[in-house]
C-alpha cells in the first residue's frame, strides 16, 4: 500500500513485549530511493541516541490503529549498535548494525534488499559471508533533511518536496509529492524518482527531466484516500513512461 512519510509520522511502534515509540523521519539511499531505517522517537525510554529500525524488522502497518508491528523484543533494541542523537548514519555503524541482528546486508545483491525485491522476513544467518554479487556503498539521506529541497525541470523551477510516497511493501520511496505553489498556484505534483535526472545534494536541488508544460498537464494529484493503480498508470501514460510495477520480479518467499 502507497502512504505519505507525513501519514506515517507518528504511528506507533509496537515491539514484540510492548511499544518503543513512534515513528519520527526516516533514512533512505540515494540510489535506489528505499526507505533504510524508520528512526524512532523512544520519549524517555533510550536517550541521547537515535534508534533505528530497520524494515526488514517489520511486519504489518495497522492504518486503521496507526501503528507497526515489530519483530524485535525491547531488549535486542536497547542492546543493539548506539548511535549518538547528532551523528549521521555512517556505512561502519550499518555493517555493526547489521551484524548484530545477523541479517545480511542490503548493499549486497543485484536487488533493492540484496538477495530480495522485498525486505527479508526469514533473518536468516548469512552475515559474514562473501556474496558473488558486488557490494555497492550506500549514502543515506534524512526524510526531515530532503524534504523543502527545490525541484528543477529541464526548463525552470516547479516547486520544493513536500512529501513522500512511500509503499510499505517494499519501502521504496514510489513519488516525491511536489508543492508547486510559487509557479502554480493550489496544485501538488506527483514526480518519480526515476524521472529525477540528478541531485545536488549541497544545493539542496532536485533536477527532473521533465519541462513545465508536460508537468502542468499532469494529472491532478489530490490528497485523500490512497493512491490507485489507475491513477499511477494513467500519471505514467502521460510522460510516456512505464510503471515501475512492471519490472518488479516475484518474491514467492515474501509474506507478512
Amino acid at each position: 500500500m502507497l502512504n505519505k512519510a507525513k501519514t506515517l509520522k507518528g504511528y506507533k511502534l509496537d515491539s514484540l513485549d510492548g511499544e518503543i515509540g513512534k515513528i519520527k523521519e526516516f533514512y533512505f539511499d540515494d540510489q535506489h530511493w528505499a526507505i533504510r531505517y524508520l528512526v524512532a522517537d523512544t520519549g524517555n525510554w533510550l536517550t541521547n541516541r537515535q534508534v533505528l529500525i530497520s524494515p526488514q524488522a517489520l511486519a504489518a502497518v495497522n492504518k486503521e490503529e496507526q501503528k507497526i508491528a515489530v519483530n524485535l523484543t525491547k531488549k535486542q533494541i536497547e542492546e543493539s549498535p548506539s548511535l549518538d542523537t547528532d551523528k549521521p548514519v555512517s556505512h561502519q555503524y550499518e555493517e555493526s548494525y547489521y551484524k548484530y541482528y545477523g541479517w545480511q546486508g542490503y548493499w549486497y545483491g543485484p536487488y533493492v534488499w540484496g538477495q530480495s525485491y522485498y525486505p527479508s522476513r526469514e533473518y536468516t544467518k548469512r552475515f559474514g559471508s562473501t556474496p558473488e554479487e558486488k557490494k555497492w556503498d550506500p549514502h543515506l539521506r534524512s526524510s526531515l533533511e530532503v524534504s523543502g529541497y527545490h525541484i528543477h525541470a529541464e526548463d525552470g523551477d516547479i516547486g520544493h518536496i513536500d512529501d513522500f510516497v512511500i509503499d510499505d511493501e517494499t519501502w521504496m520511496i514510489r513519488y516525491l509529492i511536489v508543492d508547486t505553489q510559487n509557479w502554480w498556484e493550489g496544485k501538488k505534483v506527483l514526480i518519480s524518482p526515476q524521472w529525477v535526472k540528478q541531485v545536488s545534494w549541497r544545493d539542496r536541488k532536485v533536477s527532473v527531466n521533465l519541462n513545465r508544460e508536460s508537468i502542468k498537464k499532469s494529472p491532478e494529484y489530490t490528497e485523500g484516500p490512497s493512491l490507485t493503480r489507475e491513477y499511477e498508470a494513467e500519471l505514467h501514460h502521460h510522460y510516456e513512461r512505464k510503471g515501475y510495477w512492471s519490472d518488479e520480479p516475484v518474491d514467492k518467499n515474501h509474506s507478512r
